[in-house]
């Protein structure tokens, strides 16, 4: 009864004590603690070890369980139950999702865990349970547990006291930067991408001579940006600088895709690496399900050949597909390119949530370093320090042994014996308990030499580590040598390329190579890019090699070179211009076919191209000069054809019966060549052709006797700028080169002077180059789609009224169309 008294008199007191509290405040209070606790023991990384608490906590229980890289492994569920039962108040799904990332290659740019089993995919597979799957940890892993036992960080108590755990790892490696980490808190999140482990130690040791000095820019000179373990390309490096400056902003990434050539002339867009974290089949899904909403069209199959020498994705294309369009509605609709937004938000001194700039993040990993350093280095000395006091009492007893054992001898027990040591030897309690510990075989020779090779040693390493302790340089010293050996160790070439344009100023040509390139067209409007060397050099006078496959309607109509880079204006017979870039048109096999020109162009069902002028990029002619078949020339500046619309624009006028055959560029200073069928030639002065409208007709440009036309323009250079030759090439093979100093400068509209002599054995004129001291090869291509690449100096020189020699041997129902120079 009085127990039950006593209870009701505590009851009305304890409500005498309830206090009210604004319900608004008690959430609000309540919500903070829940978010700063998500915030800080589960979602965010320390900006010293780079970790969350439960990757922690799980490499910390493999350490443990002596789970090294060269032990054997153990199943993951030991590890799991392990970190459960001891550190992580959490459920079993969270432990082992975070150890089978630490194993995945793809996930990150170097393991920690080195996983035996099923541990996931790139194609969003899963891992197998953990009781089928084992781990032990890697080497690189061990770096970042390394002297966690000399007392270099703190321990806390475990969830429930029962053990200790560490608050960070002592790791030598700036994790948060080297595999990154992602994170969503309440109300902020963390977005760290992986970075290369040796340019990550550049930079620490730069901003270990520089602290002042440095800034972000510097330190990106070593760290160039992202290193992604699925390789691909970062865009615009003056960005990403800001972006690592500022601790936050979008990086463009793209995987690695390249235009590939089939085996039968079909085209392929070959992917052989992805953008980070993105589900390869996924990927593929979308692919398929963009081809059936025919939001791309033109591709016949899409293949998936990855298998463990890396990712392959192969997309086969149709014959009539644009390659280049397709890749960009890749880059436009998938994940083939993708943003990364950064952010670099960490904890700063375990509580602090902070944003920092790269700068920072390596600063305070140093400073964290230093602490450490200096810790073990503590650690160090106190051990030596006692070893060495013992060592001093065991030295002191070997050289009064006999005494020793006299002493110890006559004591009554082992305290005694301790007491008279102490007394008679002047020895502390340790050394007097090492003395009695000491045993027999300490008396030989060799090991009181051993004794005294340690004390000095000992002694050595007390100074050595007092002066590291004495010196903070030393200290900074000790952080750049740890990074000479972390990259001896495990430097690793980086994966993903950093592109220095930016994508908003980044264009297609950007990715391709300026080079040589030969483009050819046919009379059925088949058009392709092949690469020069494709036709080795012969000696002229043979047949040469099959240039391309034609049809037996089909013959070769245009042929030159040019830059990848230029700018192909495409002006059809009746006189309309159109625009392509000239690495638009696909690179080709030697024999191939090549793709219809109307993939490109939207050209007239009544018109055909009979000219084609590359205009390079850098340093553009001034004028282009059209000639027409019937001797009618006009210039225009090349500015009226910098933007022309898809649909064409008009590039001149012409009478009834004639048609454009030819454009060139020209610049003032520069003279007009015209050539004739029936080997007729004129030479005039471009300023004699005054700059036209694009609606002009032109004016004339050589008088032309009957069934005369002209075959060829060429544009001259001032003598005086370099030494110059004229090649006439003739329907039946035979050529000639010619000193242009024998072709004298005339008024334009005459009937010029004789530059061939035509006959039944050479046929009449099809081709006439202006050769330069750089021309060194020729390449000449036959109706019928033979190629033959000889040097020009095997052409012999000759006067102009002369038939030449022979360049190509024919096929009787063959003949040359035309020819470019190299």
């Amino acid at each position: 009864m009085d127990n039950k008294k006593d209870n009701q008199k505590e009851y009305k007191n304890a409500i005498g004590k309830i206090q009210e509290v604004n319900i608004v405040d008690e959430v609000k209070d309540s919500y903070l603690d829940y978010a700063m606790s998500v915030i800080i023991s589960r979602a965010l990384p320390d900006v010293r070890d780079g970790f969350k608490p439960v990757h922690r906590r799980i490499l910390y229980s493999m350490y443990k369980l002596g789970l090294h890289h060269n032990a054997k492994h153990l199943k993951c569920a030991n590890v799991v139950g392990d970190v459960l039962g001891k550190y992580h108040p959490h459920g079993d799904t969270a432990v082992y999702d975070a150890l089978v990332r630490m194993a995945q290659d793809f996930s990150l740019r170097y393991p920690l865990v080195d996983g035996q089993g099923n541990f996931g995919s790139i194609d969003g597979d899963s891992a197998a349970a953990y009781r089928y799957t084992e781990c032990r940890l890697t080497k690189i892993a061990e770096e970042m547990l390394a002297d966690i036992e000399k007392e270099t960080i703190d321990f806390m108590s475990n969830y429930d006291g029962r053990y200790q755990e560490p608050t960070v790892l002592p790791t030598k490696i700036p994790q948060l930067l080297l595999n990154g980490s992602m994170g969503i808190a309440v109300g902020m999140a963390t977005n760290i991408p992986p970075h290369n482990l040796t340019e990550i130690a550049q930079a620490i040791k730069y901003l270990v001579d520089n602290p002042q000095d440095a800034t972000t820019e510097d330190l990106m000179k070593f760290i160039k940006g992202p290193d992604f373990p699925t390789g691909g390309f970062v865009y615009n490096k003056e960005e990403l600088i800001k972006i690592y400056s500022q601790g936050r902003g979008p990086i463009l990434t793209r995987g690695k895709a390249e235009i590939v050539e089939g085996k039968r002339g079909q085209f392929q867009i070959l992917i052989t690496e992805i953008t980070y974290q993105t589900n390869k089949s996924q990927f593929l899904e979308k692919i398929v399900e963009l081809i059936k909403d025919k939001k791309i069209e033109g591709i016949k199959d899409l293949r998936d050949e990855s298998d463990k020498e890396g990712l392959r994705i192969v997309i086969e294309l149709k014959s009539d597909a644009s390659p280049q369009k397709i890749l960009n509605k890749l880059y436009r609709y998938t994940d083939l390119q993708k943003v990364f937004h950064l952010n670099l938000l960490t904890l700063v001194d375990g509580i602090q949530p902070k944003i920092l700039s790269l700068k920072a993040v390596l600063e305070e990993f140093i400073k964290f370093r230093k602490s450490v350093i200096t810790r073990r280095t503590q650690y160090d000395l106190k051990k030596a320090q006692e070893r060495a006091h013992i060592l001093e009492g065991l030295v002191k007893a070997l050289k009064n042994i006999d005494a020793v054992i006299s002493t110890i001898k006559k004591s009554e027990s082992r305290e005694d014996a301790k007491i008279n040591l102490k007394k008679k030897f002047k020895l502390t309690d340790i050394q007097a308990e090492a003395i009695l510990e000491m045993k027999l075989q300490t008396l030989a020779n060799l090991e009181r030499k051993k004794i005294l090779s340690e004390l000095e040693e000992k002694k050595k390493l007390i100074k050595e580590l007092e002066d590291i302790l004495a010196k903070p340089k030393r200290i900074l010293s000790i952080i750049k040598e740890e990074m000479d050996n972390l990259c001896k160790n495990y430097s690793l070439e980086r994966k993903t390329k950093i592109i220095e344009e930016g994508v908003k100023e980044f264009k297609e040509e950007d990715l391709i190579p300026e080079e040589e390139a030969v483009i050819i067209l046919t009379s059925s409007g088949y058009i392709k890019r092949v690469k020069p060397d494709v036709w080795h050099v012969q000696r002229r006078g043979g047949k040469g090699v099959i240039g391309l496959n034609t049809r037996e309607e089909d013959i070769v109509k245009h042929f030159f070179n040019c830059n990848t880079h230029d700018n192909l204006i495409f002006v059809t017979n009746k006189g309309k211009a159109f625009q392509v870039k000239a690495y638009e048109i696909p690179e080709s096999s030697r024999i191939s076919r090549g793709q219809l020109l109307i993939n490109f162009l939207n050209l007239p069902t009544n018109e055909e191209i009979s000219a084609i002028i590359p205009v390079p990029k850098k340093n553009p002619p001034k004028f282009l000069l059209m000639a027409t078949k019937n001797g009618i020339i006009k210039k225009v500046e090349t500015e009226v054809f910098k933007n022309i619309r898809r649909t064409g624009i008009k590039a001149i006028n012409l009478d009834d019966g004639d048609d454009l055959r030819w454009v060139a560029g020209i610049s003032p200073g520069q003279d007009v060549f015209l050539v004739t069928k029936l080997g007729q030639s004129i030479r005039f002065k471009e300023k004699d052709v005054r700059p036209m409208g694009r609606s002009a007709a032109g004016v004339r440009g050589i008088r032309l006797k009957k069934n005369d036309e002209v075959v060829k323009m060429a544009v001259v250079l001032p003598e005086k700028d370099c030494k110059q030759e004229v090649l006439i090439v003739t329907e039946k093979g035979f050529g000639k080169k010619t000193n242009i100093k024998f072709y004298k400068i005339q008024k334009r509209g005459g009937f010029g002077i004789k530059t061939a002599k035509v006959t039944l054995k050479n046929g009449p004129v099809v081709a006439c180059e202006i050769l330069r001291e750089e021309d060194e090869e020729l390449l000449v291509i036959s109706a019928k789609g033979q190629v033959i690449r000889i040097p020009i100096s095997q052409i012999s020189v000759s006067g102009r009224d002369t038939q030449g020699v022979r360049v190509m041997r024919l096929d009787s129902d063959d003949k040359v169309v035309s020819v470019t120079s190299l």
